[in-house]
């Protein structure tokens, strides 16, 4: 599918699709540049950066995509969504290319995002606390 079609389908804003492709972590190649054969599932675990860059194609002047594609897009705007900057998403999908044996490298991402979320969930429930204080100040004093 194009990316106009992706966009559309699956409601992926066409930023972040453009975002995706300048990474180059599609792997769409045409039949007649992988030889009638599409990589294998091992093949493209396996691939470099610089390796998955290569494969980026464009076919009949538009960017193509597949399912494996689709699920990296999903997986993206997880990690967006959940807090992530661009450069650690960029890591994330690096390492995720790369297979198992990035596993700890990526749990330990994780782990850290889950520790910065549960500081920021403390830091907010403190401000709350505040906040009521002061709303209570102002409703005793009125009475």
């Amino acid at each position: 599918m194009t990316i106009d079609e992706a966009s559309e389908r699956y409601g992926i804003p066409l930023e972040i699709l453009h975002e995706y492709e300048s990474w180059g972590l599609c792997d769409t190649v045409s039949e007649s540049e992988s030889g009638g054969r599409s990589r294998t599932s091992d093949e493209r675990r396996t691939l470099t950066m610089n390796e998955v860059h290569g494969t980026v194609k464009k076919v009949m002047g538009a960017w193509q995509y597949d399912d494996e594609d689709v699920e990296r897009l999903s997986m993206i705007m997880t990690l967006h969504d959940i807090g992530f900057e661009n450069h650690e998403v960029e890591t994330y999908m690096q390492l995720l290319l790369k297979g198992e044996s990035t596993k700890e490298q990526r749990m330990a991402m994780l782990n850290r995002r889950r520790k910065n979320a549960l500081e920021e969930i403390h830091f907010r429930e403190s401000q709350m606390d505040r906040l009521d204080y002061l709303r209570h100040s102002i409703r005793s004093a009125k009475q």
